[in-house]
């Protein structure tokens, strides 16, 4: 059997900790999932098997078994146990906070001459027009003001 350079030495309070996680059911399928192959990698464990014969039980990937051992032993229980949460979202929100005040209090201004009021189409004109945000649809609007509970009506 190969040198192990991560080892699982599992204490009494995480143990339970995990089979607690196992036993209740309420918890997300892959977290149970990650318990169940912790538990398995604990040095401590009687009916320890290598991690090919972990991956083949629980039906997934080697490098997956690796990934969970090298979580735990640098980081811990929690991050074996959960997904890695991404820093920043992989596309920029085109809405920020700042875009949506500006469209709030556009709205809660007089309506351009000509028109009695907003229309969710207008609004979105004009936020284009004014340059608060380069392209926006009317939908996209609709949906920053019923955030508010603002109506148009």
């Amino acid at each position: 059997m190969p040198k192990v350079s991560y080892v699982v030495d599992l204490s009494e309070q995480e143990r339970i900790k995990l089979l607690k996680i196992i036993n209740k059911g309420t918890s997300s399928a892959k977290r149970i999932l990650h318990a169940n192959i912790l538990l398995a990698l604990d040095e401590n464990n009687p009916n320890k098997v290598s991690s090919p014969v972990i991956a083949e039980r629980f039906n997934v990937h080697r490098q997956t078994v690796q990934t969970i051992r090298k979580n735990y032993a640098t980081k811990g229980v929690e991050a074996a146990l959960d997904r890695k949460h991404r820093s920043k979202p992989p596309i920029e929100p085109k809405l920020t906070g700042d875009v949506e005040a500006r469209i709030i209090a556009l709205c809660c201004s007089n309506p351009p001459k000509g028109y009695q009021r907003w229309t969710l189409r207008l609004v979105a004109d004009e936020a284009i027009r004014l340059e608060i945000v380069e392209s926006i649809s009317h939908m996209s609007v609709g949906r920053i003001l019923k955030k508010t509970n603002l109506s148009l009506i």
